[in-house]
């Protein structure tokens, strides 16, 4: 009885240990004349169950497509295979050991030059290597699909990609100053100083006595202060005249003009109203730089606005862009919401990719009574291939629902998530599921905090203020620099911008496609130790 026990119990272990092995499957690339038949009978499996996988074949495969496939059936496959070929292996054909040696190196080599590579020691497992590198086993079977026949002592694994840091499709601006130069530039700002019965601006007092006034205004002022001091210790004498434009829908600005001729300057940068910077652009004939972002700003009539901030549909194009450039194979789903405009912006983002990419490969999901369940990623998504998932909306339930589903996908079955609008929305999102999902997003922002020039402008900003530069300030320097010392140069102000774009503290700046409009983006990723990496 004790025996009949025990040979019960070591059946349902092999049958559960077998029912498990069956559940995973992996990507194969179909070769050029094979057919569902000839697949299925090479993998020593019926015709039916391998439609069952793969139900969009019907109509027939075509060469370097992938389907779904047991990974039993395929070990089955490679060990077969193996040993035939390796029962008619000619001695003449093996090269000198010599050789072998000199183009493992040359591989190596040329991995090294685009992802992180390890070599296998004795003893290493799946897990182990999961651990030290904080990668899962699905995104390895992704880079090394040889790895389904296991790991072996002295392979080269392919760990992870290397971001691309440098942007090599660009021609950069190189800074010239011109000796013995001299700027006047207007600085126009909605300080609101009469609010606390201050006559002149002198911003140091005005800052100490009145805290609420260091806000977007303030802050900018002090980012633009440190660029003027760093180009005159430069050597360019600067004329700096700063303005209180006070509240919008005043009169203030209109009494500016009229009292004063900005003409005289070389550049006027502000207000940071949109209306106001179309009044003072009708009013001068020298460039006005819009120094921040307004959904009103493509109705901007005047050729002498200078747009500082990308408009939000170049965000779009941007991600289309990369997305072309970087897709080769698997899937891409562009997630919806319900509103007329994101419809919209997918289907043409979808119609877009499609000018690149396979449309099979592609597919658009929408709500379904309000949300998008699980089960329809499943659907879509294969393992260990590239799932590439667009969130193309605002809506707090969607993009919720879209991560809980995509951080909770069997190991072999990876996702990553990118978006063109990264919205005050994901604020709310826990950092740590970005960072699972790789979420990657069109930045007009990117801070490197190891680099010389960012700990300069730091150090240079908290020793005038005592305190570290806001988003704000960083901006005003960023902004106010870029244009002067283009301006320094003693050259037109878009002559310079057609010489090629710029990158400061943390914007790029890129006029080359629109004298008036910056177009210079980011491509930014969240790495699983939640730091960020520029991808572009």
């Amino acid at each position: 009885m004790k025996h009949l026990k025990f040979f019960i119990f070591l059946c349902i272990l092999t049958f559960t240990v077998s029912c498990g092995q069956q559940n995973r499957y992996i990507q194969y690339k179909v070769k050029k004349g094979e057919t569902i038949y000839t697949i299925a009978k090479n993998l020593n499996m019926k015709e039916k169950d391998l439609i069952r996988l793969n139900p969009d074949v019907n109509g027939g495969l075509r060469a370097d497509s992938f389907i779904v496939v047991p990974e039993k059936s395929l070990n089955y496959y490679n060990s077969k295979k193996l040993n035939e070929d390796t029962d008619i292996v000619d001695a003449e054909s093996i090269s000198v050991e010599e050789e072998i040696i000199d183009e493992k190196t040359k591989l190596i080599n040329e991995l090294k030059e685009r992802f992180v590579i390890h070599e296998i020691q004795k003893g290493e497992t799946f897990y182990s290597l999961s651990k030290a590198f904080n990668v899962s086993r699905g995104e390895l079977l992704l880079l090394n699909p040889e790895l389904v026949e296991g790991l072996k002592v002295g392979q080269i694994l392919k760990i992870r990609e290397i971001p691309v840091s440098a942007i090599t499709d660009v021609t950069f601006y190189e800074d010239y100053i011109q000796p013995n130069t001299s700027l006047k530039v207007a600085l126009l700002l909605p300080f609101k100083a009469d609010q606390y019965n201050i006559d002149t601006l002198a911003p140091k007092e005005i800052f100490s006595k009145n805290a609420t006034l260091v806000n977007i205004a303030t802050d900018f002022y002090l980012g633009a202060e440190i660029a003027v001091d760093s180009l005159r210790n430069r050597g360019v004498a600067i004329e700096l005249n700063v303005f209180d434009t006070g509240d919008r829908n005043t009169t203030e600005i209109r009494s500016i003009l009229a009292n004063r001729d900005f003409n005289n300057n070389d550049v006027v940068i502000g207000p940071l109203y949109s209306e106001e910077v179309q009044m003072v652009a009708n009013n001068v004939n020298i460039p006005v730089v819009f120094p921040v972002y307004s959904n009103k700003q493509s109705e901007f009539s005047s050729s002498n606005i200078v747009k500082t901030s990308p408009d939000k549909s170049i965000f779009r194009l941007e991600l289309e862009r990369y997305i072309k450039e970087n897709f080769d194979h698997g899937n891409i789903i562009i997630v919806s919401d319900d509103k007329a405009a994101s419809l919209e912006t997918s289907r043409i983002l979808k119609s877009s990719l499609q000018t690149k990419i396979d449309a099979s490969s592609i597919h658009l999901l929408t709500p379904d009574k309000g949300y998008i369940a699980k089960s329809r990623f499943s659907q879509i998504l294969k393992p260990n291939a590239k799932n590439w998932v667009i969130l193309a909306s605002d809506s707090n339930l969607i993009i919720a629902d879209v991560i809980n589903s995509l951080i909770s996908l069997p190991e072999e079955t990876t996702a990553k998530v990118f978006t063109f609008d990264k919205s005050s929305v994901y604020e709310n999102v826990d950092n740590r599921k970005l960072a699972k999902i790789g979420f990657t997003y069109v930045s007009d922002e990117f801070v490197d905090e190891n680099s010389m020039e960012t700990s300069a402008f730091n150090t240079q900003y908290y020793k005038k203020n005592n305190t570290l530069p806001s988003f704000y300030a960083t901006k005003g320097f960023d902004i106010t620099y870029d244009i002067l010392v283009r301006l320094a140069s003693g050259n037109d102000l878009k002559s310079t911008f057609k010489e090629g774009a710029t990158s400061r503290i943390e914007t790029r700046f890129d006029y080359r496609n629109n004298n008036t409009e910056n177009q210079g983006l980011f491509i930014v990723q969240y790495n699983k130790d939640l730091t960020l990496t520029k991808l572009k």
